[in-house]
Parts: structure tokens; C-alpha cells; sequence
């Protein structure tokens, strides 16, 4: 049986104008006699769990349970599931903020244990984007609206 792709993949961090979460973690103490280890242990830093969202979008109305260990199966770590689904729809978010302008529909575990949307009245042509300079998507459709000031 063929192993199926990651959920996840590794962004070129080397490229220039890409941002990730920046820290002193190792730059700040890399010349302290004090400080005997290297980098932080357990930072990653350029991983985009695009891939995993789009699975979890995908699987809207399925049974959770088979979806979070296919899920888990295929991820390094549990958490960026729980950063996009909520155990109940009150605990849920309406959209999560992937980047500064890519956006995802909030999810939950209803209690028949089928993945659904938190609000599904949302869409790509109910937002607006904040800026004019970056193209913003919503579950990968770009906006409908343009921006204005």
C-alpha cells in the first residue's frame, strides 16, 4: 500500500521577504560562555499546514474520529488540528487567520461526532480585505470584494 503524503510541507525559509515567528532563541546566546546548548530544542520554524486544513475542509460532515487518525498519521504533531477544530461550536472561532491574509473556516465537533463548520454563512464574498497589496483567500477562493479605504 502506497504511504500517503504529509499533511504538511516545509516553506523555503531562505527566500527573501519570507516571515516566520523570529526570536533570539539561539542568535542572542550563540556567543555566551554561559549558555553550553544550541538551538532551542522543539522550535520549527517553516512548516505550512496548509495541506492539513484543506484535508479537514474536505472531510466536512464525516466521522471525526476516522478523520483525526488519518489526520494524525499523516502530521509531526497534534496541535495545528486543534488550532482549526473545536470540540464544541461554542469553543469554535468563525475564521482562522492562516497568514496575514489567508483565512479558514472555523471548525467543530458536533455531538453526533461529525465534523461541521462553525459559521457557515461565511464566505469569500462576505469579507473584505484589510489591504490592497496581498491577494486574501478564504479556504483557498480568493475575495470577491475589493478593498477601499
Amino acid at each position: 500500500m502506497k504511504e500517503k503524503k504529509p499533511l504538511y510541507r516545509k516553506v523555503n525559509t531562505r527566500t527573501r521577504g519570507v516571515r516566520h515567528r523570529h526570536g533570539s532563541d539561539f542568535s542572542k546566546t550563540r556567543h555566551r560562555s554561559d549558555v553550553l546548548t544550541g538551538m532551542s530544542k522543539g522550535v520549527q520554524r517553516g512548516l505550512d499546514y496548509t495541506p492539513l486544513y484543506k484535508f479537514l475542509l474536505s472531510k466536512i460532515g464525516n466521522c471525526w474520529n476516522e478523520i483525526y487518525s488519518e489526520a494524525i498519521s499523516r502530521l509531526d504533531k497534534p496541535d495545528p488540528i486543534f488550532k482549526m477544530v473545536a470540540k464544541r461550536q461554542d469553543l469554535g472561532n468563525d475564521i482562522i487567520l492562516e497568514s496575514e491574509s489567508t483565512y479558514f473556516s472555523g471548525l467543530y465537533i458536533d455531538t453526533d461526532g461529525t465534523l461541521q463548520v462553525v459559521n457557515p454563512d461565511i464566505n469569500e464574498n462576505s469579507l473584505k480585505p484589510l489591504c490592497k497589496c496581498c491577494t486574501h483567500t478564504f479556504n483557498g477562493i480568493t475575495f470577491s470584494q475589493q478593498y477601499t479605504d
